[in-house]
């Protein structure tokens, strides 16, 4: 890519076109366009946008676009000949996930995961512990009866008095 990127440089510059001109001319990034001529391949994310931005330069400058797009495809063809079928798979992966996020769910095909509700759970031992209170109360209201003694005191008085 190195070298039809070199290409492509020289046969700009032999067209008098600048850089900043061609840039406007094709609506091109100034980096985009400088990473193109350099070869340098990783700064774009699609291979398949790199290669029409390619073509579209190629056919600016007067050139075969059908021959570097060719030439194109022969680099693409060795630089992924290199790439590990993990990395491959990896990739591919990703891809999937990033679609299963972008795909619209409907509410009838989503897949409910079961969810354990702790309403029940709180609400019972919510339950447990008022009955407990209420009981609590209770039995200390009954134990608290004060003793009648006052009245048997003044029964067993007036029974002395007799």
């Amino acid at each position: 890519m190195k070298e039809l990127g070199e290409y492509l440089k020289r046969t700009r510059i032999s067209n008098g076109v600048s850089l900043t001109e061609a840039c406007e001319d094709l609506d091109f990034s100034t980096t985009q366009l400088e990473n193109i001529e350099s070869g340098n391949v990783r700064a774009f994310k699609d291979v398949y946008e790199l290669r029409d931005s390619v073509k579209n330069y190629a056919k600016y400058l007067g050139l075969d676009a059908d021959k570097v797009v060719d030439e194109f495809n022969g680099f693409l063809f060795q630089h992924t000949s290199r790439i590990s079928l993990e990395d491959i798979r990896a990739a591919q992966k990703k891809k999937e996930e990033l679609l299963e996020e972008k795909r619209v769910k409907s509410p009838y095909t989503i897949e409910h995961k079961e969810r354990i509700s702790l309403w029940p759970v709180v609400s019972i031992l919510l339950a447990i512990v008022f009955i407990t209170l209420i009981v609590l109360v209770i039995v200390s209201n009954i134990n608290k009866h004060e003793d009648r003694t006052d009245e048997l005191k003044s029964y067993v008085r007036e029974e002395r008095v007799i």
